[in-house]
């Protein structure tokens, strides 16, 4: 017997011993083995996140906008302090946060967790994931990191406010000298349950893509969407335990004292912060170790998500199959070597700072092959401007221009010009947000119908797409010319200097246009929730898609497939001489007279 078939087979056994009764409530909802529901929880909380997450940012814009002036409607219950006012310390804890909560708790989540549940076992043909319970952990894991940022907000000093990196001394100090916080030892512990759930994901979608594909489902055959949550599981079995173990060690130097990080000699408040001896750079230097890849664990889903819904509704093959899966493969290796690049103002030696550069600079050459097939696939297209391809075609856009204003980054010169400028954050926010959340956002329109059999409003989609698009670049664009002419990062008042004065209307322009893009969300929340439960009902199939999802009842029932999947051909064959239709399911048979044997993108 195969390993594929022996894979296959244990995990019939294991699903007849978990399933093999029908749950009540509690065990059909909310402490389900089921990875759609499971996924559509990771949906819901991250999304809630999300609006958190927002709020921040839109407090930050507004004090950099109006300096000292009392937000409305969210100020009064924001700022405790006397004439409304904030303290810099707080505008510290604003952008901490901010940041924490959208990078661990939206962004990894709702792709890994969210798309990577639901749709994994879809897309390969398999009737849930190889480990249910260890799925359910997944997102129960969550739960206590949840709770550990929402109480930091709650306990004297405030939540964590050492930057979303952490960095020691400034966050390693021991808790029990004087003065201390609890905020920043609530901040590690959330990232440790969250890093737990993460290595709990990453085991169940190796296992599960690598031993439980359909039948003819060959690793060539695997759409992007599946390639892209692979390799990000692999970055995620890699780089995890090392960021897990440094906030271990930081959290008992905070807690007892040891001295991984704290360098001797130090005192806090008159007091010695512990043992002392310690290396600061350790941190950083585990920190961005997984990080980095962190940053691809971001962006990866995404790209993959974007290439199927860009191929759907260009209908033609993606343009170079394998090399896409190549260059993916390529990212996330490049990905493992380039964390000094973080840390350029360190004082690194020139020579291991070169090495650093030139491999940064490197990694620009596959993902630049992922931009270029996605342009040859809409070449000479019939494109069908739906939404979810509205947003696939900016994610394609706004990630070139993140892309290319990292390269100066990469340029140690440069970089440290501009490290601790708004050059910075426009550009994490072009990659992570005008790529990452718009790849989000169009996989949420695409793959709605199949999670609700419901399809979400297009007219509103197309308001909402729209108004993002236009808001974000007035929101973001503006950074880099900021950033250009030095304006800083982290200060919660930098007109206090005579040469940043003339910036304020600039930052004004952007809350302005931050503003106006947090509002249009809410024209996605109302069309979401209408549409799940007033939504035009659909068919099993209503992009006429190819990949193995669309072949499933719609919404999936309990085992996903009412008959087994067999698989064919690639996910993209679009325009096939084969068939009359402009598509062809990777289970269709072959019509009589035709063998067809070859994977993606051939005929």
């Amino acid at each position: 017997m195969s390993s594929h078939a022996i894979g296959s087979h244990a995990h019939e056994m294991a699903h007849a011993g978990e399933h093999g009764h029908a749950a009540g409530f509690l065990g059909t909802y909310v402490f389900s083995r089921d990875h759609k529901v499971i996924g559509i929880q990771f949906l819901f909380s991250t999304l809630l996140w999300f609006v958190v997450g927002g709020l921040l940012a839109l407090a930050v814009r507004w004090q950099l906008a109006w300096p000292w002036k009392e937000m409305p409607i969210v100020g009064p219950m924001l700022f405790s302090a006397e004439g409304g006012q904030i303290s810099p310390e707080f505008y510290t804890m604003l952008f901490t946060m901010h940041a924490s909560v959208m990078i661990f708790f939206v962004i990894i989540p709702i792709l890994a967790g969210a798309f990577g549940n639901f749709l994994i076992p879809l897309m390969i043909g398999a009737d849930d994931m190889a480990f249910p319970t260890l799925n359910m952990l997944s997102y129960w894991f969550m739960w206590p990191a949840f709770l550990c940022m929402t109480l930091s907000f709650f306990v004297p000093g405030g939540a964590a406010a050492a930057g979303w990196t952490g960095y020691p001394t400034l966050a390693a100090v021991w808790t029990a000298a004087p003065g201390s916080e609890m905020g920043q030892t609530l901040w590690l512990l959330g990232l440790i349950f969250v890093g737990v759930s993460s290595m709990m994901g990453s085991v169940n979608y190796l296992t599960t893509i690598i031993q439980m594909r359909a039948p003819g489902m060959t690793m060539f055959r695997l759409p992007m969407t599946i390639w892209a949550m692979f390799i990000t599981a692999v970055l995620q079995a890699f780089a995890l335990p090392v960021l897990t173990a440094a906030l271990f060690m930081q959290l008992l130097d905070r807690t007892v004292g040891t001295g991984f990080f704290i360098p001797e000699g130090l005192v806090v408040n008159n007091t010695s912060a512990g043992a002392g001896g310690g290396q600061t750079l350790l941190w950083q230097h585990l920190f961005w170790f997984y990080s980095h890849p962190a940053v691809y664990i971001m962006i990866l889903p995404a790209m993959g998500m974007v290439s199927d819904i860009i191929s759907c509704f260009a209908r033609k093959p993606l343009f170079g199959y394998k090399p896409m899966v190549y260059s993916i493969c390529g990212i996330a290796g490049l990905g493992f070597i380039v964390w000094g690049h973080h840390m350029f103002m360190s004082g690194m030696n020139p020579y291991l700072g070169m090495g650093f550069m030139v491999s940064t600079m490197m990694i620009a050459l596959p993902s630049a092959v992922k931009v270029f097939n996605w342009l040859g696939t809409i070449w000479g297209a019939r494109i069908q401007f739906t939404t979810p391809m509205l947003f696939a075609l900016s994610f394609v856009s706004m990630f070139i221009i993140g892309g290319l204003s990292g390269i100066f980054m990469a340029a140690t010169p440069v970089d440290i010009f501009i490290h601790d400028t708004y050059f910075i954050v426009g550009h994490i926010h072009y990659v992570l947000f005008g790529g990452t959340a718009f790849g989000v956002f169009g996989g949420i329109y695409f793959w709605f119908p199949k999670m609700f059999g419901r399809m979400m409003n297009e007219f509103w989609g197309k308001v909402h797409f729209f108004l993002s698009f236009v808001f974000f670049n007035g929101t973001f664009y503006t950074m880099h010319i900021l950033g250009a002419g030095g304006f800083p990062r982290r200060l919660a008042d930098p007109y206090h200097y005579a040469s940043f004065r003339d910036m304020q209307p600039l930052n004004q322009f952007m809350t302005i246009c931050a503003l106006a893009m947090g509002a249009s969300q809410l024209i996605f929340v109302a069309n979401f929730f209408y549409s799940m439960f007033f939504g035009p009902k659909v068919g099993r199939n209503p992009w006429h898609a190819n990949t193995l999802e669309w072949f499933a009842p719609t919404p999936p029932g309990h085992g996903n497939f009412d008959m087994q999947p067999i698989v064919y051909r690639g996910p993209y064959e679009y325009g096939s001489p084969e068939v009359d239709t402009d598509y062809y399911p990777q289970t269709q048979p072959p019509p009589e007279g035709h063998e067809h044997t070859g994977d993606a993108g051939h005929h």
